[in-house]
């Protein structure tokens, strides 16, 4: 028996990669382990032997790992060629961990043989499976090479990305340009002293949104005051956005960030809907919802930001301060209820939500693997999601609580834009 004392122990696969055999999963990771082991060792023809041992295992992760080391392998002795014929093996197998790394290396084989073109086509599909850690250096990497082959606005675009920016917030644009047509549109509209239709359509008229007009909730950012008091309204609230839109967009992204503006707008114009009676118009309460969003996570999650992002984000919880107080000073000329309805909105959201577009200084820190400092990104994800759908929630109540107490009180309400009365509609 081999169990007796000084019998010979039947040599393993983990002793001898040779040994012919299926393997089970617990003999496969060991495997890999022990080819780990020998690569950081330098001994990287024993390595070669264990990593090509599990290739071919049925799990593509596990399989995709033991050629992504043998082609590191390949390339510490000097086989090239074959080494990235082997990284690109890993890439035809179904995603996996190994999948990101293989790109990667890829990309770096071929800036060496001078493929830049290839270079670029593998570094971009890098970065859709990069960690937020990893985004700046690559977006650097490929500044560097569209420079090189002559695509000087391209460079500019990723040589911002890999300092925490982005030369062009096209979002926050769009918005910008749509409120601004939109509200000229319904200024030309105007009938006398009367809003017109536009303004009928679009401004948060409370009784309409009463009756099941929840559109309101989104465009009454759009519309703004009328021409004797809107150039002012129109101009700070679109300075604002201008602002602090673009370091949302630069933080998380432009789809991202249009979810906020929306789920921001919805707030403010619900809890206009709770406290304030007359009908408004403007889009300050989801502008203050972003300046919550960026407030939260500067203290929360830490982003590594430009300069000039850096700098505004200092004074953000000032400009809150300063806004609300000229608010409340100047009593109901300002819709108080929708600043602070957007604000706490966007508390919520920049607290909740971790930074996808920008490294964190979190990020910056590698924990060392199965710390569970480091979280399942799965779910992180899931309870991000709730947190959403719970802010969702909280809306929904709220314009069920408002819309009640509005049919209960049965209440005409005074149709004014900016505390302007603009006509005696009910």
């Amino acid at each position: 028996m081999n169990d007796e004392p000084g019998a010979r122990r039947t040599p393993s696969v983990l002793d001898d990669p040779s040994i012919p055999g299926p393997l089970d999963r617990p003999t496969a990771i060991a495997l890999l382990a022990r080819a780990d082991e020998e690569f950081a060792a330098g001994e990287f023809r024993d390595a070669a032997r264990y990593y090509s041992r599990v290739v071919g295992y049925e799990e593509a992760a596990i399989t995709g790992a033991a050629l992504l080391g043998l082609g590191n392998v390949l390339f510490r002795l000097d086989r090239d060629d074959e080494a990235e014929a082997t990284w690109e093996e890993v890439l035809k197998l179904p995603e996996s961990p190994a999948t990101y790394q293989a790109w990667r290396q890829v990309a770096a084989t071929r800036v060496r043989n001078g493929d830049l073109r290839g270079a670029i086509t593998a570094y971009r599909e890098a970065d859709r499976r990069a960690p937020a850690a990893d985004k700046a250096e690559i977006a650097n990497r490929l500044g560097w090479l569209a420079k090189e082959t002559g695509d000087t606005r391209g460079a500019r675009r990723q040589f911002a990305r890999g300092r925490g920016g982005d030369s062009m917030p096209m979002l926050t644009y769009l918005i910008i340009a749509v409120t601004v047509v939109t509200t000229f549109t319904a200024w030309s509209a105007m009938e006398g002293n009367n809003a017109g239709p536009i303004y009928d359509a679009l401004e948060l008229n409370k009784a309409a949104l009463a009756s099941g007009e929840y559109w309101r909730l989104f465009t009454v950012t759009l519309v703004h005051a009328p021409p004797s008091f809107g150039y002012i309204h129109l101009a700070t609230n679109m300075y604002a956005l201008y602002l602090v839109g673009p370091i949302v967009e630069q933080i998380y992204g432009w789809p991202r960030m249009l979810m906020m503006y929306l789920v921001a707008a919805a707030a403010a114009s619900t809890a206009s809907f709770l406290f304030t009676p007359e009908s408004s118009v403007g889009a300050s309460g989801a502008i203050f919802g972003l300046f919550g969003v960026v407030f939260a996570v500067s203290r929360t999650h830490h982003p590594m930001l430009d300069r000039r992002s850096r700098s505004l984000i200092r004074q953000v919880g000032m400009l809150i301060a300063i806004n609300l107080v000229i608010g409340f000073s100047l009593g109901g000329t300002i819709d108080n209820a929708a600043h602070i309805g957007g604000l706490v909105a966007g508390l919520w959201l920049g607290f909740l939500l971790v930074p996808s577009n920008v490294p964190t200084l979190a990020s910056m820190w590698q924990a060392p693997t199965g710390n569970p400092s480091t979280g399942d990104p799965r779910m992180r994800n899931v309870l991000q999601a709730l947190g959403v759908l719970a802010l969702v929630v909280a809306i929904a109540v709220g314009l069920v609580v408002g819309r009640r107490s509005y049919q209960q009180a049965g209440q005409s309400s005074i149709v004014s834009v900016a505390g302007v009365e603009v006509d005696g509609r009910p």
